[in-house]
């Protein structure tokens, strides 16, 4: 699932290259993915694109009065198409969930693709006059980048929820999801399963900055990255997520999973959990 610095990645890449930009026709290839009827999608065909922004994993361009926002959910990505295809996509064929035509002032015809990978479709695109119509969008809690150090630790407070659910919960902060969440604990040196209200604030202080760099360094990685490299340097930068088995980078201790029916998550029993292995909910308890 793109995360807050592939989200902030593609925002700046719409506005070096759609802002400013007519829309042109828009083709609808999955008739699931428009969460919204009024203002009509057509309203926005012949619009200047004037911004591209980012809310918390939520990617939003804007055309005059409207917004149109999508969710990539776990499977969508977006795709810059210098030539696209004159003839409009067959509904229910393939991963092309909705296709943008763009005018441009020097004459160039591109697109925008926004495309879903496997059978469970939840990419979501929405019309609006105002972000905060989006009830995701309303929900969000804080940015993960701009929160300060003691609204974090007032938001751990606030919850006896595990560390791993407090970081991806996004009415508690925005932007954070399963990929980015495993990279902090593992820089913090926390256990996943720690409650989050139970932290000394020695711990808040190294996750606050765990939290910082570790989505920083992937911002600064992913800035002016083509849209179709970015899921490529993602991976790149990866310390325990989707390692499963492989070296630990600080401790080379191999990286260990939890399996829950249709989502893992991974971290270093060494570096975080003082040599114990986390149990998933098959065995719901810490092996001793």
């Amino acid at each position: 699932m793109p995360e807050l610095p592939e989200v902030e990645a593609l925002a700046g890449f719409l506005r070096e290259h759609a802002v400013g930009a007519v829309i042109g026709r828009i083709d609808i290839a999955a008739l699931s993915v428009l969460k919204t009827f009024d203002p009509p999608l057509t309203e926005l065909q012949g619009k200047d694109v004037t911004d591209a922004a980012r809310f918390g994993k939520h990617l939003a361009l804007r055309a005059g009065d409207l917004w149109l926002i999508t969710h990539l959910s776990r499977g969508g990505w977006l795709r810059w198409v210098d030539n696209p295809s004159a003839a409009p996509p067959k509904p229910g064929k393939g991963p092309l969930a909705l296709r943008i035509h763009f005018f441009t002032p020097e004459g160039a015809t591109p697109a925008i693709d926004l495309t879903e990978a496997g059978t469970k479709k939840r990419l979501a695109v929405w019309v609006v006059r105002d972000p905060a119509q989006v009830s995701s969008i309303a929900r969000l809690g804080p940015d993960a980048l701009t929160v300060t150090e003691l609204e974090f630790a007032e938001i751990l407070g606030s919850t006896t929820a595990r560390l791993k659910t407090s970081l991806v919960d996004q009415s508690l902060l925005a932007g954070i999801g399963n990929a980015y969440s495993d990279e902090i604990l593992h820089v913090a040196k926390l256990s996943p399963f720690a409650s989050s209200s139970k932290l000394d604030p020695e711990s808040v202080a190294a996750l606050y900055a765990a939290m910082r760099s570790v989505l920083s360094d992937a911002v600064a990685r992913s800035a002016g990255q083509d849209a179709a490299r970015l899921k490529g340097e993602k991976r790149s930068g990866m310390r325990v997520h989707a390692r499963t088995g492989l070296p630990c980078p600080v401790c080379g201790d191999p990286v260990r999973e939890v399996a829950y029916v249709d989502r893992s998550f991974q971290y270093c029993a060494t570096c975080q959990t003082a040599g114990k292995i986390l149990a998933d909910r098959r065995m719901s308890r810490l092996l001793k």
